[in-house]
């Protein structure tokens, strides 16, 4: 038997595991199984470890994409980079972090891209955040990262601080936090929405519901809008082909 999971807490519907169920299904590898894992705590992972003696591959998923660094024997050079992984490739007791965000992110996201694109707002600042602002760097696209810290370091700021100046400069806006993530679908992001127009590209990585609450917001005002799907079928494949290598 070979199996693969998703650690992360809380877990809830998992895209994973109904993926990569339907693809063992579909492609029939009938020795193949998909698990979630929440773990409460990322020092229960050495024990998930020893009791799924068959585990060859790990998606990583809120809130432990770095967390779990500590717990890994190698990193890829990508995951050395930005200091999160959401990829683990389990050889015997060799544990290979990867980041397949950043694949997915970047495909799916150029797609809407325009030349008039050329500074971002990267909302939120862990590990996702971190694959996005790798892919935005490569791109030599100019990003801020908005969190909700008073005394802001440089290349970040406040939600406060954000105003028509800002967003008129900044005209893509990237969700990278779970704020409008189901079963919260009536919350969104604390932009300033009547700023945003037509030639700004909102992008979600949350992917339930298909149209958060921000993403309609950007919708209302003639923004191009993304949500986060596509990037998880991408990476879910790249996961696979680094854990069958």
């Amino acid at each position: 038997m070979k199996l693969y999971g998703l650690i992360g807490y809380p877990l809830g519907h998992s895209f994973s595991k109904q993926y990569f169920t339907e693809k063992f299904v579909r492609e029939n590898l009938g020795d193949c199984f998909f698990e979630a894992f929440p773990i409460s705590s990322i020092d229960h992972f050495p024990a998930l470890l020893k009791e799924n003696t068959s585990l060859k591959g790990l998606s990583v998923t809120i809130p432990y994409k770095e967390q779990v660094l500590s717990h890994v024997t190698e990193l890829s050079e990508e995951v050395k980079y930005i200091g999160a992984t959401n990829s683990i490739k389990i050889t015997g007791d060799k544990l290979i972090a990867y980041n397949t965000d950043i694949i997915g992110f970047e495909q799916s996201f150029i797609i809407f891209l325009q030349p008039y694109h050329k500074k971002a707002l990267v909302l939120g600042s862990g590990g996702a955040s971190k694959a996005v602002q790798y892919v935005l760097k490569n791109l030599g696209i100019e990003f801020l990262i908005v969190t909700r810290t008073q005394n802001c370091k440089e290349g970040h700021i406040n939600y406060s601080k954000l105003d028509a100046n800002i967003l008129a400069e900044f005209t893509i806006i990237i969700n990278t936090s779970p704020v409008g993530m189901s079963p919260n679908e009536n919350n969104c992001p604390d932009i300033p929405y009547q700023f945003i127009t037509s030639n700004h590209y909102l992008y979600d990585l949350i992917y339930k519901p298909a149209k958060t609450l921000f993403l309609q917001k950007g919708e209302e005002k003639g923004a191009a809008i993304e949500n986060g799907y596509d990037m998880l079928l991408i990476q879910a494949e790249a996961s696979w082909k680094i854990w069958n290598s």
